[in-house]
């Protein structure tokens, strides 16, 4: 886990700094959100117009109003001057859970700042609402996002067919820092 200063819109990690998203960040991520390797896994979630991303912070934002949290934009400070890492970070989904997500940009895979991200927010998101689930989306074949999963602490509740996936054998995995009832389930997969 990281140290994490701070407040819960702007905090500084170990090696990061996570900011609220504004509109001033749409060229920068829209570069990821459009980047086919970083989507490769889950391409129905790929941009290919920055209206796309703009209105995708405009939700970021309002979940950031409604839950208190949400997702962050994640920047390395010092030689890079504010080098863009990814985006990560909890929103409350369905008003039942929170959900865990980060994407990285490729030249950042594998540095353990997934972990740091994902470490910051289950911090943030159980310190807001421990009462709720801490939960993460992911396709089965994304073997890097199911390790970061992991590592926070999160084991596999649910395995099921990706709605909406143009590959038809895309499988969804439900991850859950603790057992959730059948009619939780359902909600949370009936998407």
């Amino acid at each position: 886990m990281s140290d994490v200063e701070g407040g819960t819109d702007d905090i500084t990690t170990g090696r990061l700094i996570l900011r609220t998203p504004t509109l001033a960040d749409v060229p920068a991520l829209f570069a990821l959100y459009a980047d086919p390797q970083v989507w490769g896994p889950d391409p129905q979630t790929r941009h290919h117009r920055t209206g796309q991303t703009a209105q995708m912070i405009e939700n970021w934002r309002a979940a950031w109003h409604r839950d208190g949290l949400g997702i962050w934009t994640a920047w390395r400070p010092g030689r890079d001057a504010d080098a863009l890492v990814g985006i990560g970070g909890c929103f409350v989904r369905y008003g039942v859970a929170w959900n865990l997500g980060f994407r990285l940009l490729p030249r950042f895979w594998g540095r353990g700042y997934a972990q740091e991200i994902s470490a910051a927010a289950s911090t943030e998101a159980r310190r807001l609402r421990p009462d709720l689930p801490l939960t993460a989306y992911l396709v089965e074949s994304n073997d890097r996002s199911r390790r970061a999963v992991e590592r926070v602490g999160l084991d596999l509740v649910w395995r099921g067919p990706d709605a909406g996936n143009p590959d038809p054998s895309a499988v969804r995995l439900l991850y859950s820092d603790r057992r959730l009832s059948s009619e939780l389930l359902r909600v949370l997969t009936a998407h």
